[in-house]
């Protein structure tokens, strides 16, 4: 569990390292996080809004950035797709297509703080 006096801090945290990561994708769209804070990226409106319910599972798609992992949160309505999802698997393609160097997604990792380094609990849990 976050600290209730972490989150705010995680979420801007948050917000920049979207930022870093979907950089370099062009489309329309959206992440809606945990707190409201919305991070946006194109010109246009967003086709499409990936709602992330808590920084607990933020952190756990930030350790393991996999399909499959996205796809457990999205099956466990941990994060959810607002808009277009044919837009989002396109993004979604498009970032898989992109993979982060190591030391990138290690830095982006450190750069969350003391949070993104324990270890996950036994029952899914940050």
């Amino acid at each position: 569990m976050i600290p209730h006096a972490e989150a705010p801090r995680l979420s801007e945290r948050a917000g920049r390292i979207l930022q870093q990561i979907f950089a370099a994708v062009r489309a329309d769209f959206a992440f809606r996080l945990w707190d409201g804070r919305r991070v946006a990226f194109g010109q246009d409106p967003p086709a499409f809004t990936v709602v992330i319910r808590a920084p607990e599972t933020f952190l756990r798609l930030m350790r393991d950035p996999t399909p499959l992992t996205f796809g457990e949160a999205y099956v466990e309505s941990a994060i959810d797709i607002e808009g277009d999802l044919f837009a989002a698997m396109h993004v979604a393609n498009a970032l898989e297509d992109s993979r982060l160097p190591l030391a990138q997604r290690l830095r982006l990792l450190l750069s969350i703080g003391p949070a993104a380094l324990r270890p996950r609990r036994e029952n899914g849990s940050a």
